[in-house]
């Protein structure tokens, strides 16, 4: 299986009428594209929905999709937004149309297999770098926008909250494992120089203990 650099590319982030800046729609798009090595993978998807499910394969797999439900890693739309019981996970539905990959964990790596059988292994620091980036895009533009006009049908409304609530949960859990695992790398350069680093978070509490919340 052949090791290749993994890269998450984006451009055009708009609403779906092509505004930049649309109080009422909930989902953003944009162009994507994933680079596999010399594979690139691009389409004008809902990026909202896309980099939820790209956070999602941090902990756990992902299969390539053939359903009507749009569950694909790259989904052409994520207009449907249900919430569990407990508003802290969604499930996203669009259309058919998209692009879509699958994301096998094995040992320290990712395995991704594209639509067309065709198999390579990334890095997981390397990949958990790429998605995080993109989620902090998608996050970053929904900042520069207005605020949103909140559903007045509490389905639709629920759906929304639960989004942020699943996404939110998972940004602040692989940032503090990234950190986590930077302050480990550090820790052993620094054992394998003579000295052991001891990181100190606010009021002296040790860093590798505050970070110890997933």
């Amino acid at each position: 299986m052949k090791r290749v650099i993994f890269c998450i590319k984006c451009s055009d982030f708009a609403w779906i009428n092509g505004s930049q800046d649309d109080p009422e729609d909930l989902c953003s798009h944009g162009i994507v594209t994933v680079e596999i090595g010399e594979e690139r993978l691009s389409y004008d998807c809902c990026t909202s929905a896309a980099a939820l499910r790209m956070l999602r394969t941090l902990t756990q797999e992902h299969e390539i999709e053939d359903s009507m439900y749009g569950e694909q890693i790259l989904p052409c739309c994520g207009f449907n937004m249900y919430a569990d019981d407990t508003l802290e996970n969604v499930f996203i539905s669009g259309c058919s149309s998209g692009v879509d990959y699958a994301v096998h964990h094995q040992g320290g790596d990712i395995v991704l297999t594209t639509e067309d059988g065709k198999q390579y292994e990334v890095g997981f620091e390397e990949y958990r770098t790429e998605v995080l980036a993109f989620a902090c895009e998608v996050e970053a533009f929904y900042k520069r926008c207005a605020e949103k006009k909140l559903p007045e049908d509490e389905y639709e409304r629920n759906g929304y909250q639960a989004f942020w609530n699943e996404w939110n949960r998972r940004m602040a859990s692989e940032e503090a494992r990234q950190a986590l695992d930077s302050l480990s790398s550090r820790s052993l350069a620094g054992t394998a120089q003579g000295s052991v680093l001891q990181p100190k978070g606010e009021g002296g509490h040790d860093l590798f203990e505050q970070f110890s919340v997933f």
